[in-house]
């Protein structure tokens, strides 16, 4: 495993780390099973854990405490997320802030954490949706500070609303916020517009998720894969973005080197920007945890490769199924 430093915290992180939403809300996700996936990801030299109060109400925080237990004398990092107080996600334009993250809320939900991780100091704990109407405003700035000071989390950072990148920058120069946690991919390239220099020029950490474009790069579905009812996917693949997805892995396929599968080039792809600090794929088997970690060797794309890929940019905007 190679690592990266993570923006002027200094930590040094592993660059796969772990994505921890399939653990809780995702049909297939069964507890022994994970627990060894966990296990196996931190004997692969992983040690950045990406989870939420979100995920299962609490439940994935707390699947994460237990590693953490089970490993008290490894470096971890944990990191973490304030879900809405509304549940709405991503939020939207017109969210009062005192409807979604109210100060006595920010601490509310912080606590909560600290107790389903069982640790005294949360490493990073993340806003779980923005808007950048709300960067000046006091209440959250002064909540965080408190928290700080306090000693109940070392580091702040954002979680941007998915295809909103640019909805942060002003928050950012706040210089409150440590971290941000975006979504990019080979779909996804439109935070090296803006965000990615910015990140760079205030040396915050940068997270980059849902690296297989919520399993469109894997190269596994098709125009007739369906999701049960209780998966959040059935919600978000549908007919509209289904086809679009199908017909952008499959021309992506004559791309892949020989020696590759989809998956493992989209890895490499984000691995290839040196302002990515960590990418956070979900890895609920152990043939996954496997193959995403083995990308850690210091190999990127070529220059040409990379070139190609970027012609695959496909810049969307949320929808009323873009959670």
């Amino acid at each position: 495993m190679n690592y990266r430093t993570f923006g002027r915290m200094g930590w040094e992180i592993s660059e796969i780390g772990y994505g921890m939403w399939g653990l809780a809300d995702w049909t297939g996700s069964e507890r022994p099973q994970i627990e060894k996936a966990l296990d196996l990801a931190v004997e692969r030299g992983c040690n950045f854990f990406d989870t939420a109060w979100g995920y299962g109400s609490g439940l994935s925080e707390q699947i994460l405490g237990d590693l953490l237990k089970r490993n008290p004398d490894k470096i971890l990092y944990t990191a973490t997320k304030i879900p809405p107080k509304n549940r709405t996600w991503p939020s939207r334009p017109d969210f009062q802030l005192d409807d979604v993250f109210p100060a006595d809320y920010i601490v509310e939900y912080t606590e909560k954490s600290l107790q389903n991780l069982g640790v005294e100091t949360i490493d990073l704990m993340q806003f779980h949706v923005w808007e950048d109407a709300w960067a000046d405003r006091d209440d959250w700035q002064e909540a965080i500070t408190k928290l700080t000071q306090q000693g109940k989390v070392r580091a702040w950072g954002l979680s941007v609303n998915r295809w909103e990148p640019d909805n942060s920058l002003n928050t950012l120069r706040t210089g409150l916020i440590d971290a941000v946690q975006v979504i990019y991919n080979i779909f996804d390239q439109n935070p090296e517009d803006h965000l990615f220099p910015l990140c760079k020029q205030l040396n915050l950490g940068l997270i980059a998720r849902v690296p297989f474009d919520e399993g469109t790069l894997t190269g596994t579905f098709t125009k007739e894969t369906t999701f049960p009812a209780n998966d959040w996917r059935s919600t978000y693949f549908v007919p509209e973005n289904l086809n679009s997805s199908v017909d952008r892995a499959d021309a992506l396929r004559p791309l892949i080197p020989a020696d590759m599968t989809m998956p493992e080039m989209a890895l490499r792809f984000i691995l290839s920007n040196p302002d990515v600090h960590t990418t956070i794929p979900g890895m609920r088997q152990l043939r996954n945890v496997e193959a995403n970690t083995a990308v850690s060797d210091g190999r990127g794309l070529s220059p040409e490769l990379l070139h190609e890929l970027k012609g695959h940019r496909w810049d969307r905007t949320p929808t009323d199924w873009s959670q």
